[in-house]
Order: structure tokens, then C-alpha cells, then sequence
């Protein structure tokens, strides 16, 4: 009987290992993070171009990896493993690859595939050399087959990446505060691509719902709501109430904003809010420039976009009304169903999205110098790929993250086989250790099978360090906007904008 349940026990580790989310995440941004983040940069334009041409552009086109490897110093290439890495003090990396085109007046000039950096690379992901190798090629490589990988090598130290938990992204939460000007106040976290922008939204005492976000400090809502084009205050009225009620709060904010007549008038408001002093097409165009690019950017970054962004403002007001008039609950924020965990897959997009920014900027520079003095042959020569490998190794050595954070990576626990397991197992919260946070660090029903119960340090940061439960899986779901849209017609539901 023993011995069967052992057996079904192994049978499960051994199809949901341990580490399977965190390198299935891994794996999921080399195939499709790293080129999302190329595409995400675009054509690169100079400002300072060659007098000889009219127009120049450098194209970054499809980016790959190769397995690791080592060049020795006699100049040979060969594979490089694991244990040689920990013995030899070396990085277990692979080399980047992209692809460059540079166009001048639309055509052609020159295309060719650099090597931008190196990446540490995952043990037991998918470019790793021990991925799907038997128990007896393991340990013919020098490595322990029950080793469950998940980790990287970094100058021969084994460094793990720490899963993050954070409030979901797109999620209107309300809170009530106990003292100050606003009696409720909610946040959400507008997420798009490399866009995570705060917006605060306030109830203040007045009756008045003031807006926070980028440059805007405290901008009444209504206003914001004009200046995307729903202009009516009987529209507004419909959205927020419906047609059975009107709330008092409403009409006191309407009646604040009813000088603003125009889509105009409303964005002259918001250049002035910003500081904006200038002639009227410049004030309009700095408002529109704002309001596209920073305001609910999840939603859309384009003119088209902002009457969404009026509906789904509206649809915040309601949902303030429907707390702060109509007594109804307030969504839990300690739910993890509001919650969501960056594995390393989600940290390294950040980090790199981050980096090669960096990069296009350093090459810009190095273009531009050329230029200037009159230097310039090749696009070739300007692409450094120390940079961005310099970048990567110090972030995952020192552990300190784009944004920041720091503790995301760290030296692998191996006092024995379960302090190892449960340093791979480890999530971290954002929420500093030296505030109170009470219902952040308690026990939450939800954290039911999913978290374990006992496993977390006691001091300052008992409850904000926690650990995974053994048999807890992570799902790493993505929403086909589209299909979910013709799903939701189906059903009867008009979707707007």
C-alpha cells in the first residue's frame, strides 16, 4: 500500500514537477516575449542623419537564441554544461541573435545578423543542454537527477529568481480611508505592454471625483470625461445612473465642470492643469498627447480609443456610487483572485524591455556621433553587445530589478534537498516589511491549497514571504481579445467602441 502511494507520488512530480510554472514561463518569453519586445520598439529614426540622404531608418527584424556555449581562449567553440559552469566560475548563457536592416530613402542599404548579448539561461528549460535528458545522461553531465532545475548560473553561483505577487493590473479596487480629505479613494493599475501607470481616483467631502495620473494631479473626472469627447451632461447622467436614479453627487459634479461647453474647452482646462502655457493648437495637441498615451492606456493609445476611455470612467463613477451611496461591498484585495504572480518569464520581459531601450538609445548615439564626424560606413559597427549582457548578469548577481525592486534573485539555499525546494517554491510581496499591512500578512481562505500555510519567516516580513504548496500548479492564460468579443455577442451583450 506504501509503496503504491510512493509510487503515484513520484508519478505526479515527475509530470508536474516542482518548477514546471516557473520554467514553463522561461521558455514562454524566449519564443514569445523576446520578439514581442522587438516588435514593441519599432523602426529606429535618427534626428541627425548624412546630408547625402533624405531619409534613414534601422529595422530590428527577428531575434533568436542559440544553446549555451563557450569560445576557448585558443578561439575553438564548443557546448558548455552546467556542472562546468559552477566548477569553471562561468555564466551559463546563450547568445542573442537579431536581425538588422538599414533603409535609406526606402531602400535597402545593408541587412545582417548580430549577436546584441548573452542571456543566462534556465536549467532544464527548453535551449538548457539537460532538457529531456535521462536519469543516466545526467549523470553521466556530472548532475544530481533529481535536481528539478528552475534555477540560473551566475559567475558559478546557482541564483534563483523569486516569484513576485502583485495586485492584478486592470482592476478597479475601492478602500475606505478613515481620515483626510477623500472619504473613499480607488486605485487601478492601467497595464499595456511597457505601460503600468497608477490612477488614483478620489470621492473628496466636496461630492467631487478628482482624477491622479502621470502629471495630473486631482483633475475633476468630469472634465477628464469632456475632454475625450462625451461632451452631454445628459450622456454622462445616462452612463453613470442609468435611468431610474440620479444621484446628487453627479449633478454637484456636473454643475462644476458646466463652463466646459466643448471638447476644447475641456483639453484648454487640462493643458492648464499641466502647466501648459502656450498658443491654443499647442495646449490641445500637449492635452490630446497626454490623454491618449497615459490615461487608461490598457484600453487603447489612439484618438479612436477615447470615447472607450469616456465609457469605462463613467462605469468607475458607478462603481464609487454604488459603494459610497448604496452601501455595497468592497471588492477584497487580499482575495488572490485580485492577485497575480510574475514568474521568471514576466520579470525577465521587464527587465529586458528595459534594457534594450537602453540599447537603442546607446546605438542612436553611436549613429549620430559617426555622423557628425563624418565617419559613418556601417550600422554594423555601432551595435555594442557588451551592453546589454553587462545589464542582464549584474541585475540577476546583485538581485536588483528593473522598477527598483530588489531581492529578485538570489543565492539558492542548499542546506538540504527541501530548504532547496522551498527557496524554488518562494513568493515574495512588493509591500515593504517595515509597515504594519495586518490583512495583507493574514492567513486568507483564498490562499487555500494554493499557498502554504505554515511555511513563512517570523519578524517584519512574516506573511509578505510566503511559499508555494507543493502540489499548487500556476495557469498562464491568455485572453484572445477578439474570440472573446464574438463570444460575448453571442450571448446578447453590444459592445461599444
Amino acid at each position: 500500500m506504501v509503496k503504491g502511494y510512493k509510487d503515484l507520488i513520484a508519478s505526479y512530480f515527475r509530470e508536474y514537477p516542482l518548477v514546471e510554472a516557473n520554467i514553463a514561463s522561461f521558455n514562454d518569453f524566449i519564443e514569445k516575449g523576446l520578439q514581442k519586445i522587438i516588435d514593441e520598439i519599432g523602426d529606429i529614426i535618427p534626428t541627425i542623419i548624412p546630408q547625402e540622404v533624405e531619409s534613414f531608418v534601422i529595422k530590428l527584424k527577428k531575434i533568436w537564441i542559440e544553446k549555451p556555449s563557450i569560445i576557448e581562449a585558443d578561439g575553438s567553440k564548443r557546448d558548455v554544461y552546467p556542472s562546468e559552469a559552477r566548477l569553471r566560475n562561468l555564466t551559463y548563457s546563450v547568445p542573442i541573435f537579431l536581425e538588422v536592416s538599414a533603409y535609406v530613402d526606402e531602400v535597402q542599404r545593408e541587412s545582417f545578423t548580430t549577436m546584441i548579448g548573452k542571456l543566462p539561461i534556465m536549467l532544464k528549460s527548453k535551449y538548457c543542454h539537460l532538457n529531456g535528458l535521462k536519469k543516466e545522461e545526467l549523470i553521466k553531465h556530472g548532475e544530481d537527477p533529481e535536481d528539478p532545475g528552475g534555477y540560473f548560473i551566475i559567475n558559478g553561483n546557482e541564483r534563483v529568481m523569486i516569484t513576485v505577487e502583485d495586485l492584478a493590473s486592470n482592476k478597479f479596487f475601492i478602500e475606505k480611508k478613515g481620515s483626510g480629505p477623500s472619504e473613499y479613494v480607488g486605485r487601478v493599475f492601467s497595464e499595456m505592454g511597457s505601460y503600468r501607470i497608477p490612477h488614483i481616483i478620489e470621492h473628496m467631502k466636496d461630492g467631487i471625483f478628482y482624477l491622479s495620473f502621470t502629471r495630473f494631479r486631482r483633475i475633476p473626472m468630469i472634465s477628464v470625461i469632456k475632454a475625450l469627447g462625451l461632451i452631454k451632461d445628459q450622456e454622462i447622467t445616462r452612463l453613470i445612473c442609468g435611468q431610474d436614479k440620479i444621484y446628487d453627487s453627479i449633478l454637484i459634479n456636473l454643475y462644476d465642470s458646466a463652463e466646459l461647453k466643448t471638447e476644447e474647452d475641456a483639453l484648454e482646462f487640462l493643458a492648464k492643469k499641466i502647466g501648459v502655457t502656450s498658443t491654443k493648437e499647442i495646449k490641445l495637441e500637449k492635452a490630446r498627447e497626454q490623454v491618449d498615451k497615459y490615461l487608461l492606456p490598457h484600453l487603447g493609445l489612439t484618438a479612436k480609443d477615447r470615447m472607450t476611455k469616456a465609457y469605462n470612467l463613467c462605469k468607475l463613477i458607478k462603481r464609487f456610487l454604488l459603494i459610497s451611496e448604496e452601501d455595497k461591498p468592497m471588492s477584497d484585495k487580499d482575495h488572490y483572485m485580485n492577485k497575480r504572480l510574475k514568474l521568471s518569464g514576466d520579470m525577465f520581459e521587464d527587465l529586458i524591455r528595459t534594457n534594450m531601450r537602453s540599447l537603442v538609445q546607446d546605438i542612436l548615439y553611436n549613429f549620430q556621433r559617426l555622423v557628425k564626424r563624418g565617419k559613418f560606413q556601417s550600422i554594423k559597427i555601432i551595435i555594442r553587445d557588451e551592453l546589454l549582457s553587462s545589464n542582464i548578469k549584474s541585475a540577476l548577481a546583485t538581485g536588483s530589478w528593473t522598477g527598483g525592486r530588489k531581492g529578485i534573485s538570489q543565492n539558492i539555499d542548499r542546506t538540504n534537498i527541501l530548504s532547496a525546494y522551498s527557496h524554488l517554491l518562494r513568493v515574495n510581496s512588493l509591500l515593504t516589511a517595515t509597515q504594519e499591512n495586518f490583512e495583507a500578512r493574514a492567513l486568507h481562505p483564498s490562499h487555500w491549497a494554493r499557498l502554504c500555510p505554515i511555511e513563512t519567516p517570523e519578524g517584519t516580513s512574516i506573511g509578505l514571504r510566503k511559499n508555494l504548496a507543493i502540489m499548487c500548479t500556476i495557469s498562464r492564460g491568455e485572453i484572445a481579445e477578439e474570440k472573446l468579443k464574438k463570444a460575448l455577442e453571442g450571448i446578447g451583450l453590444k459592445i461599444i467602441g
